[in-house]
C-alpha cells in the first residue's frame, strides 16, 4: 500500500537533505533511506510546526540528558517538550546519536545496512513510534521515492558540513553492538538464524537475554535441539504469518514438523494447530497442506 503520494514538496525535501542523510550514513551506519523517510514523515516534508519553529525533523522529545531549548507541542499527551535545534543539520545529527547511543536501538545495527525493510520494521519493534503502521509507511515512502538508491552511496557525494554541533547539548555516541549473528526480520519479529555449534544458551548469552525468556519466545524446552538454519526469535512469535501468505497453503515436505513450520513462519504453535483444526496428536505427513495465515 502506498501512503505517500509522489509530489514536488516531498521531492524538493529529498533533493535538499539527501546529502545530509548520506553524511549521517557514512559516519553512523544508518541507511540514508531510513533517515530520509523518517524525516519526511515526522516533519511533514519540513512543513510541520516542530520543523519550522524548532528545526526538529524527527519528533525527538526532551530527555536523555538534553539541556538545550525546547518547544511545547501536543503528542501522546498535551504540551509535551520537544527539542529545539539551531539548524536542521543539528536535528539530523541528534537523530543519529539517539539511535547509536540508546540500548533500545542497538539491535538495528546488526541488520544488513541495505535491508531498509528490516530497519523500518526494527524501528517500530524497538518502539520509535506508537503508530501501528509506522514501518509500512516508512517502506512506502522509501519505495515511492526510490530512497534506497542512496543507501548504495555510489555517487561518492561529499556533503558540505558548514554547521557546528554544540556538544553540551548531545551525548557522545557509543559504538554499535557487534554480534556473531546478523539480525533479520521474520514476520515482523527480530530473528537470527542458528549456525552450526549454536545452542540456546550460547545465543542467549550473545544477545544478553535470559535463557528462559529466549526459549519461551521460541516455544522450546530441553527436548528441542537447536539445529543450523533454524530461526531463533528474539521476541514473541505472532498468531499468524505475514499477509502475503493469505489464501496460500504450505505443502509438507519430508522432515517437516509442526514446530519447524511454526519457526519458519514465526507463528505460535498453538495458533498453527488452531487455524488448521488440528491438535497436538496430529503428525504432518509429506504432501499435507497447511494454512499459516
Amino acid at each position: 500500500m502506498t501512503y505517500a503520494q509522489k509530489n514536488s514538496v516531498y521531492q524538493q525535501y529529498i533533493d535538499t537533505y539527501k546529502s545530509a542523510a548520506i553524511d549521517q550514513m557514512r559516519r553512523y551506519k544508518i541507511p540514508a533511506s531510513i533517515t530520509l523517510s523518517q524525516a519526511l514523515l515526522e516533519s511533514g516534508a519540513g512543513k510541520s510546526r516542530l520543523a519550522t519553529q524548532a528545526n526538529n525533523h524527527f519528533g525527538i522529545k526532551v530527555g536523555g540528558g538534553w539541556n538545550g531549548p525546547y518547544i511545547l507541542a501536543n503528542d501522546d499527551a498535551p504540551n509535551e517538550k520537544f527539542r529545539k535545534y539551531d539548524s536542521v543539520e543539528q536535528s539530523y545529527e541528534d537523530h543519529s546519536i539517539l539511535l547509536t547511543q540508546s540500548k533500545r536501538y542497538s539491535s538495528l545495527f546488526t541488520l544488513d545496512p541495505m535491508d531498509y525493510k528490516g530497519w523500518a520494521r526494527g524501528l517500530k519493534a524497538c518502539g520509535y513510534a506508537t503508530l501501528a503502521t509506522y514501518a509500512e509507511r516508512l517502506i512506502s515512502v522509501i519505495e515511492t521515492y526510490d530512497l534506497h538508491q542512496y543507501d548504495e552511496d555510489k555517487w561518492g557525494l561529499t556533503p558540505k558540513r558548514n554547521y557546528t554541533i554544540d556538544l553540551t547539548k548531545v551525548q557522545t555516541p557509543t559504538k554499535p553492538v557487534v554480534t556473531k549473528h546478523r539480525v533479520v526480520m521474520v514476520n515482523g519479529i527480530q530473528t537470527i538464524v542458528a549456525k552450526d555449534g549454536d545452542t540456546w544458551a550460547s545465543i542467549a548469552k550473545e544477545r544478553n537475554i535470559s535463557l528462559k525468556k529466549l526459549m519461551k519466545f521460541n516455544e522450546a524446552d530441553s527436548s528441542v535441539r537447536l539445529t543450523a538454519g533454524t530461526n531463533v526469535f528474539l521476541a514473541k512469535k505472532a498468531k499468524k504469518a505475514e499477509a502475503k501468505y493469505k489464501d496460500t497453503w504450505y505443502k509438507i515436505k519430508a522432515g517437516d514438523s509442526m514446530y519447524s513450520i511454526s519457526q519458519q513462519y514465526g507463528v505460535q504453535l498453538k495458533y498453527l494447530y488452531k487455524m488448521n483444526f488440528k491438535d497436538a496428536t496430529y503428525i504432518p505427513l509429506e504432501g499435507d497442506l497447511l494454512k499459516v495465515r
